[in-house]
């Protein structure tokens, strides 16, 4: 038992007649543990108390650790041990999901077999259905640096074609420059030929996963978690302007804000910053421009 349920129990023992000595020693209390007085939360600890409150009412599926990171964004010096202690004095509890077995998969374009090994190496993409408060359907489309972990586009639509995807690409091609591979499944939007063609002409290598094995594209499935997780399980969209005003704070909060674990707590961007940019010969970026969304690589 703990301290404190000691001290009840040779209190109970003492209401039956028994000493306060003869019951310590049953209990097997120490008197001064018994005699000690708990004291009040220091001026300080109060503070970080009522900012704790503030950060679990804005994030509440973050746990100890990733409310300790963000404290730490702020300027507090506490470690994991402290806020785990306060963490626990609240009663704050994030609801433990149930962790589903995991699978190597037998394709040898899947994540766990094509690491991405600098920034800019290996794209991933993936879309996931929501609907409106009205019953409307929406469609998020996301494309993740898996090196990085940095969320380069988040888009949400009631429908969105290869034509979308690819003018989306075709923007972050000229912003970042063309990766060495694109990591995704076998959906219609990505295995278009418009999309695969202007690939060749890019010398992009398309990475296409194992039908049936999400867990190849393990790092746009872990996005898409934390996503559904975070934002579509607790916000309702009234229509599709609001969810598009959501999907560019989260990109935003994603990117600059919210503390990886696999990086050390460090946010997408404060890793970015500190990569080597990613090399790839001039040329590339030069022979995409020559061939721009409204050539004949879309017919």
């Amino acid at each position: 038992m703990s301290p404190a349920r000691r001290r009840k129990a040779v209190r109970d023992a003492q209401q039956e007649g028994l000493s306060e000595r003869r019951a310590c020693q049953v209990m097997g209390q120490h008197r001064s543990t018994q005699r000690y007085q708990a004291k009040g939360l220091s001026e300080e600890e109060n503070r970080l108390v009522a900012r704790m409150h503030e950060l679990v009412l804005r994030y509440p599926r973050y746990g100890y650790r990733m409310i300790t990171a963000k404290l730490r964004q702020e300027g507090w010096s506490v470690n994991a041990k402290r806020v785990y202690r306060l963490w626990r004095q609240e009663g704050f509890k994030v609801p433990k999901k149930v962790r589903k077995k995991r699978r190597v998969g037998q394709s040898s374009n899947g994540c766990s077999r094509r690491r991405a090994e600098h920034k800019d190496h290996v794209w991933s993409w993936d879309f996931i259905p929501d609907r409106t408060s009205t019953g409307q359907p929406l469609k998020w489309f996301a494309i993740i640096d898996e090196y990085t972990r940095e969320c380069l586009a988040l888009e949400v639509d009631r429908s969105i074609t290869s034509d979308r995807v690819l003018e989306i690409l075709v923007q972050l091609f000229l912003e970042r420059g063309v990766p060495q591979h694109i990591r995704s499944d076998n959906g219609p939007e990505f295995i278009a030929r418009a999309i695969r063609r202007h690939a060749a002409l890019c010398g992009l290598e398309m990475l296409y996963i194992e039908p049936g094995a999400p867990w190849e594209n393990g790092f746009a499935e872990s996005f898409f978690s934390r996503l559904r997780d975070e934002l579509l399980n607790v916000e309702e969209f009234a229509d599709l302007s609001e969810a598009r005003w959501f999907a560019r704070r989260r990109r935003k909060e994603h990117n600059d804000e919210r503390p990886h674990s696999s990086l050390g707590y460090q946010t997408p961007s404060e890793f970015a910053r500190q990569c080597a940019a990613s090399v790839r010969p001039p040329a590339s970026r030069q022979q995409h421009s020559a061939n721009p969304v409204t050539q004949p690589v879309l017919s």
